[in-house]
């Protein structure tokens, strides 16, 4: 061991001498990196300590807090709102989705029994002009037929007062197996064009949940990031808000 490392271990005076020496030479070989340094080392300095100032994180405002609480409450609010809002338009598409299915089943049984009509109908009498008792008796079998299937939901109440009328394509002159075939071909129509608007009801109420579904999940995004802003800020959320973030804003069920 040399003398120098002996003195070092042995005597605390010059180690604590040659480590101050080396403790304020680093801002002084920082300083001198730069070359205007040498011209203005008093500037140099103060430059130096405001950077360094910089670097300390700012603390907020109490104001900038209690605005980030406040937004952190208001968007959660909202979030709230928005889930329920998607859950009732979740709703609407069910019930028109169940209702496009009824159209459907209701369409399907309208043209299985135009088909059976049209199959009747080919065995038929040839046609002749009915004697006044077989009028009337064919009328009120036209009248009746037309009643029962306005009653059914099969045909628009229009269609009663047009066969009452004798208009519209309704003749009781007709053979009883003939009217049939009307009656059917009508309610078939019928059916058919309150499926198509119900299929329209049913594609929009599915836009109208998507969106919303869309809008709920944006704005829970949003209020999450909000109350972990003001969490961050290591003040005090409103009674509830923290812990509202985390469960009352739950996901909003697939559509």
């Amino acid at each position: 061991m040399n003398v120098v490392a002996d003195m070092l271990l042995t005597e605390l005076t010059p180690l604590v001498i040659w480590g101050s020496l080396l403790v304020m030479t680093v801002p002084a070989v920082l300083l001198l990196g730069s070359p205007h340094v040498l011209r203005e080392p008093g500037r140099a300095l103060r430059e130096l300590f405001a950077a360094l100032r910089r670097m300390k994180p700012a603390r907020p405002s109490p104001q900038q807090a209690a605005d980030a609480v406040r937004f952190a409450a208001e968007v959660r609010v909202a979030a709230d709102r928005a889930v329920a809002a998607a859950e009732q338009w979740r709703r609407r598409w069910e019930h028109a989705n169940q209702q496009q299915d009824l159209d459907w089943q209701a369409w399907i049984d309208a043209d299985a029994r135009l088909r059976d009509s049209r199959a009747a109908a080919a065995f038929r009498l040839s046609w002749s002009a009915p004697s006044c008792a077989e009028y009337a008796e064919r009328e009120r079998f036209l009248h009746r037929t037309v009643a029962t299937a306005v009653e059914r939901g099969d045909l628009p109440a229009a269609a009663l007062a047009d066969a009452l009328a004798g208009r519209n394509g309704w003749d009781a002159r007709l053979h009883p197996l003939e009217q049939q075939l009307v009656v059917d071909r009508a309610v078939a129509a019928y059916r058919r064009r309150r499926y198509d608007l119900s299929a329209q009801a049913e594609q929009a109420a599915w836009n109208d949940a998507d969106a919303a579904e869309g809008a709920a999940r944006a704005l829970r995004r949003t209020a999450q990031e909000a109350a972990a802003g003001a969490v961050g800020l290591r003040l005090p959320l409103p009674a509830g808000a923290a812990r509202g973030a985390r469960t009352r804003l739950v996901p909003v069920s697939a559509m």
